[in-house]
C-alpha cells in the first residue's frame, strides 16, 4: 500500500483516481470529543497504510504552529509534519500526498499572521518550497509525483504568498460549514464537489449520512469533469461523537446498537466491486486487495443495508476520501479504495 501510486499512469489527473485520506489526520488526543485518529496510527503509519490525503489543522502557540482540533492541542509541531511529509517521499519520489492546511486559531491569530508563518515554516522546513505543488488547479499525476499538493484552507488575501491565492496551491473560493446537501466550486475546467456535512443531529441520521457519502464518491461524467471530495467524519450531540459515529455503538449485530459509517461504507464498496466482477487475482495486486477476513467483517452481515441506489452503478467511484479511524473495521476501506484504481485496467 506504501507505493500504489506508482504504477498509476502519469497523464491521469487527480480529479481521477481515488486517494484515501484522513480527516484531522493528527487528532491522536482528546477522546471521545476531540480525537478522530488512533494514536495507534501516527502520521507515518498512515502514509505506508496509503493514505494520500492528510487534513492538518493547525494554531499558533507562542509563535509556533501546532497541531490542534479546535481547541484540543494534539502534541505536534508544524516542522515535525514537514520532516515525515519529506522523508516519505524523498523514499518514495513516485507517491504524491494531497495536504489540507487549515487555520483553527481564527479568534487568536489574524489571518495573515497564520499564513506568513505557514509560508515561513515551509520555506526554512525539509524540502522548503521544492517539496510543494502551488499551482491553483488539479494536476496530472506525473506532475505531482515526490510532491505535496496543497490544500488551501487559509490565506486571506493570500498577499503573504509569492503568486497571491494563485499560489497557494488549490485554494477553495468557499467552504460553508456542515452543508447538508454539500457544495460545489469551479476550479480551471474541473467542478469540485464537496460533501463535508458532519454536524449530524444525532447517531440515528448515520444511514443518510452514509447514504450522501456513497452520491458524492460516484461522480456522474461530465464535461467539465468533476472531482469529489467527501468527508465521512461526523459529530453531533453527548452521544454523536467522532469515535462513535465512525465506529458505531453496541451491538448492531444483536439489533442493540448503531452502525458505524465506516462499516457502512465498506460493506457498499464491497457490494460494488462483487457487482463489478473486479476480483484480481494478479499477485502483484494481491498486496492490496482486501483480506477475506475482512471481506466476511464487512458483507457477511444478514440485517438490511441503506443500499444506494445507483441510477448508473457501473460509474467508477472516484475522488478523495476522508475518514477518521481509517484502519477501521480490519484495515480494509483503504484497500477497498484503492482498489477502484484498477478496476478499468483490470477490466
Amino acid at each position: 500500500m506504501s507505493t500504489f501510486l506508482s504504477e498509476t499512469e502519469d497523464e491521469r489527473p487527480l480529479s481521477d483516481v481515488v486517494l484515501p485520506g484522513t480527516h484531522d489526520s493528527l487528532a491522536f488526543y482528546g477522546w471521545p470529543v476531540s480525537q478522530c485518529q488512533s494514536p495507534n496510527q501516527p502520521l507515518f503509519t498512515q502514509l505506508m497504510s496509503g493514505i494520500r490525503v492528510l487534513d492538518v489543522r493547525l494554531s499558533v502557540v507562542d509563535g509556533v504552529l501546532m497541531a490542534y482540533h479546535g481547541a484540543a492541542p494534539q502534541r505536534t509541531s508544524f516542522s515535525a509534519i514537514l520532516h515525515t511529509l519529506h522523508h516519505f517521499l524523498r523514499e518514495r519520489p513516485r507517491e504524491c500526498l494531497v495536504v489540507s492546511l487549515k487555520q483553527e486559531d481564527y479568534a487568536y491569530t489574524s489571518p495573515k499572521v497564520f499564513s506568513r508563518l505557514v509560508r515561513e515554516e515551509i520555506e526554512r522546513g525539509e524540502g522548503g518550497m521544492g517539496l510543494w505543488w502551488l499551482e491553483n488547479r488539479v494536476p496530472k499525476l506525473g506532475e505531482v509525483r515526490g510532491r505535496c499538493i496543497m490544500l488551501s484552507r487559509f490565506g486571506g488575501d493570500g498577499k503573504e504568498w509569492e503568486n497571491g491565492l494563485e499560489g497557494m496551491g488549490i485554494h477553495p473560493t468557499k467552504w460553508p460549514d456542515s452543508e447538508q446537501q454539500g457544495f460545489e466550486w469551479e476550479l480551471k475546467g474541473t467542478t469540485i464537489k464537496t460533501h463535508d456535512w458532519y454536524g449530524i443531529p444525532n447517531l440515528l441520521a448515520l444511514p443518510e449520512k452514509a447514504s450522501l457519502c456513497m452520491q458524492n464518491m460516484v461522480p456522474p461524467i461530465s464535461d467539465p469533469p468533476i472531482l469529489g471530495i467527501t468527508f465521512l467524519s461526523a459529530a453531533g450531540g453527548a452521544l454523536s461523537l467522532p469515535p462513535f459515529c465512525a465506529l458505531g455503538v453496541g451491538w448492531p449485530d444483536w439489533g442493540m446498537g448503531v452502525e458505524g459509517i465506516n462499516a457502512r461504507v465498506g460493506r457498499w464498496l464491497i457490494n460494488r466491486l462483487t457487482t463489478a466482477g473486479a476480483q484480481d487475482f494478479d499477485s502483484e495486486k494481491e498486496r492490496w486487495s482486501v483480506s477475506s477476513e475482512s471481506a466476511q467483517l464487512l458483507a457477511g452481515e444478514s440485517r438490511t443495508f441503506d443500499n444506494l441506489d445507483d441510477s448508473e452503478p457501473m460509474l467508477p467511484i472516484r475522488g478523495w476520501v476522508f475518514m477518521d479511524y481509517f484502519a477501521e473495521p480490519d484495515g480494509a476501506l483503504v484497500p477497498l479504495l484503492v482498489e477502484n484504481n484498477f478496476i478499468q485496467r483490470s477490466n
